[in-house]
């Protein structure tokens, strides 16, 4: 009910404004965006779903301009909606936000979004109301899935990893952008606070280690980082290599190095298995506790690396292969193109303009992924990206056992120091009480 041209829709929309005007509502127009899981849709169907929304949510009886992106991983669509209804002039808060609806209008919108995606066969997001609000500043670092104090916490053994010992640690948070308090001579001895959080919020107050958790206070920082350099020095260099499933098995040197990454992992579980049961038979003192809890940290901390890289390896897969699908979707247009000739080419680069603009696109984004020029075979990427995916969940499975072992040995050795903790106080107390009635003697 509008021009496509955004200058021209939005004066169109003003004309109907002033027409009919907004009653009590300041609200000129709302903003609505419907987001797509990455390499779901492409950009057309997109648009389809997008207008099939509009036409559920508004009835043709609001003007709106609807716009794909495709500037990021998910493909989301735009719409822009004037404010009020074109015939009634009510507000699009009165009509849908107001009385005695018991469904808000962002609560029909995501029914009839979830609707229309089941219909086309798209993933939604399962049980929607067990999300829970969070602060602008969390929300900015949960794009990338980190809360401001795990964002702090990873951080923190990002520094662990690059220090020889603890005092280079405390020099070297600064690098990392963390702000640091320490003084040995309190109680409460060490502080931490992210420079950036600082910088947000000047009022914002560093962050007991203790709060953080166990494994951040300075004394077991100081074994963390020692637990660490031990690991990193009784265990083979682990890195990714991209080849195929039959390279790999061509090559002897590679099979060897996998088989004694295997080798090494089954020998270092077996020997934490052996060392606990040990500890439990012989009722284990807190100090065996606290070193098998960093032993399994640290191995946590070490998989990282090799981790990430494969992480990285998958993302770009996951863009490759996509990338060489719509290249060939779009290559059969082009090389009909080329084949014509006189009127008939002029006739068919007319009517198959946007086919053959998006082959050029296509090409273009392929010589960005593959700078030599060389595309591998679909069929390759794929049985890499299937066994990278397979690898990558094995290593998070043994990643989070090792962390959940790590953490529950923490609590156990926090239980035994409390305890050791209050037994000291108690016999204190008890010899107090002796001096005392000595001294009355």
């Amino acid at each position: 009910m509008c021009v496509s041209t955004p200058c021209g829709a939005s004066e169109q929309f003003k004309n109907i404004r002033e027409c009919v005007g907004t009653g009590r509502s300041r609200s000129e127009c709302q903003h609505i965006i419907q987001s797509f899981a990455p390499g779901e849709v492409t950009p057309e169907r997109a648009l389809l779903i997008g207008q099939e929304l509009c036409k559920a949510l508004f009835n043709d009886e609001y003007q709106y301009v609807l716009a794909v992106h495709c500037d990021h991983e998910h493909i989301h669509n735009h719409i822009i909606v004037n404010n009020v209804n074109f015939y009634t002039g009510k507000t699009f808060e009165t009509e849908h936000n107001q009385g005695k609806i018991p469904d808000r209008a962002w609560s029909k919108l995501r029914m009839i979004s979830d609707e229309l995606c089941r219909k086309h066969g798209l993933s939604i997001i399962e049980n929607p109301h067990l999300s829970k609000g969070k602060s602008h500043w969390e929300w900015e670092l949960d794009k990338q899935n980190l809360s401001w104090k795990e964002q702090l916490k990873r951080t923190i053994d990002e520094v662990i990893k690059g220090s020889e010992d603890f005092e280079d640690f405390l020099a070297k948070c600064a690098d990392f952008g963390i702000l640091v308090d320490y003084n040995p001579d309190h109680k409460i001895d060490l502080k931490f606070m992210l420079a950036e959080q600082k910088e947000r919020n000047p009022r914002a107050k560093f962050t007991r280690a203790k709060t953080l958790g166990y494994f951040y206070e300075s004394q077991q920082i100081r074994r963390r980082i020692e637990s660490y350099k031990y690991q990193m020095s009784h265990r083979p260099t682990a890195r990714i290599i991209r080849t195929t499933a039959e390279k790999f098995q061509q090559s002897q040197g590679l099979t060897n190095w996998a088989d004694g990454l295997n080798k090494f992992r089954l020998e270092n579980m077996k020997a934490a298995s052996k060392a606990l049961n040990e500890m439990y038979a012989s009722n284990s003192t807190l100090e065996e506790l606290e070193s098998a809890a960093h032993r399994a940290l640290a191995e946590f901390m070490v998989m990282s690396t090799p981790q990430i890289e494969l992480s990285d390896r998958i993302h770009e897969l996951e863009k490759q292969i996509p990338a060489i699908e719509e290249y060939r979707k779009y290559k059969v247009y082009y090389k009909t193109y080329s084949s014509l000739e006189g009127k008939a080419k002029k006739k068919y680069g007319e009517n198959c303009r946007y086919e053959l603009d998006q082959y050029h696109e296509c090409r273009k984004k392929l010589k960005e992924l593959f700078p030599d020029g060389i595309i591998p075979k679909i069929k390759d990427l794929q049985d890499e990206l299937k066994k990278a995916r397979e690898d990558y969940a094995k290593m998070s499975a043994e990643r989070k056992a090792l962390k959940k072992e790590a953490d529950r040995l923490s609590r156990l050795a926090q239980q035994k120091r409390d305890s050791q903790r209050t037994l000291a106080r108690y016999m204190q107390n008890e010899q107090a009480a002796k001096r005392k009635k000595s001294q009355l003697e």
